[in-house]
């Protein structure tokens, strides 16, 4: 089983996060987004690796080969962003055929059932009913499970279970083959080739799809998600309370998470806080907050808040949502 990660988005729902650095490399409850997608499926014995890069590609290099410098892993260059179906495509040259393909997005975290969805023979979509199917891929599938129709951003959706952004694919070679003909005869969808196109062209060709409900699904491509995602997966985690020796007259509310050698003092921290490496935060208050690593915080009082690494604030209460690199002054 070979994974391919997409990860050449731009990611402008982020900006100004995304000026300086992928949005899959955005830490949540400590860790990058693609630093919990890649421990998932090394944990359900994925051993291979293709990430289809763009945007920032070189960061993405960077981090893998840093944090995972023993994986098999391979590269592959979207130089245009034309869809997630071309994206794919371009996996053709460094994937044998007759493979088999996990099909992950780099910008969502998925909590699912992995061994049964692992264990299931035929290709396999996962899904998860939402409110406003408009916005997504939409699958229409028998009482058992079996897809009948999939279509992206439907205007009057057939039914309310979307596409999660997790497709185990058993016929990569026909999805290949299926993107090939919907690019010679350019057929797109909001002028992009989707996946979810290919993924009907596969039907077409007598592929069986089958549907599998996930738990949770955390799409981290807004600011809001991202923190309510903080928040899910800062409460799941066991409390290691390994930074209390660079706390100096604090008040802590679990949970949290606060990076190495980040020294706070004078400061109320929680609920629902990630605090990158090598912070230095005086006379603050900050809770259901992201705060990236070498950023300096004084006299603030930040909440629902998205700060970069390598800023500087002083002074006042607010929401903010502050790229790397900045320096405020609000006194």
């Amino acid at each position: 089983m070979i994974a391919i990660i997409p990860v050449a988005g731009a990611g402008t729902n982020l900006r100004p996060h995304t000026y300086t650095q992928p949005k899959s490399l955005i830490p949540v409850a400590g860790k990058p987004i693609l630093g919990f997608i890649i421990d998932q499926l090394l944990e359900n014995g994925v051993k291979e690796f293709v990430f289809v890069i763009g945007y920032l590609g070189e960061k993405i290099k960077d981090y893998v080969s840093l944090n995972y410098p023993n994986i098999q892993k391979k590269y592959v260059v979207q130089e245009v962003r034309e869809g997630l179906g071309h994206a794919i495509w371009l996996t053709k040259d460094v994937i044998p055929k007759k493979s088999e393909v996990l099909i992950v997005l780099g910008d969502t975290i998925i909590d699912v059932d992995w061994k049964k969805f692992m264990q299931i023979k035929t290709s396999v979509l996962g899904v998860k009913k939402v409110t406003d199917p408009r916005k997504f891929g939409v699958v229409a599938a028998d009482a058992n499970g079996k897809i009948m129709q999939v279509v992206e951003k439907p205007s009057i959706p057939k039914s309310n279970m979307a596409l999660v952004g997790l497709y185990k694919i058993k016929e990569y070679d026909t999805l290949i083959k299926s993107i090939d003909h919907n690019i010679k005869h350019n057929i797109r969808s909001n002028n992009e080739f989707y996946l979810t196109d290919a993924l009907q062209e596969m039907i077409h060709r007598g592929v069986k799809l089958e549907s599998f409900k996930v738990d949770n699904w955390y799409d981290c491509g807004q600011k809001e998600i991202l923190l309510k995602t903080n928040a899910l997966l800062l409460s799941k985690r066991k409390k290691v309370a390994t930074y209390k020796k660079n706390l100096h007259n604090c008040i802590i509310i679990e949970p949290i998470h606060i990076g190495k050698n980040s020294v706070i003092k004078n400061s109320i921290i929680g609920p629902n806080v990630t605090i990158g490496d090598n912070a230095t935060i005086y006379d603050s208050i900050i809770r259901d907050s992201i705060i990236g690593s070498y950023t300096k915080l004084n006299d603030v009082v930040l909440f629902n808040s998205l700060i970069g690494s390598d800023s500087v604030i002083w002074g006042s209460s607010q929401s903010l949502n502050i790229g790397d690199n900045t320096e405020l002054d609000l006194r």
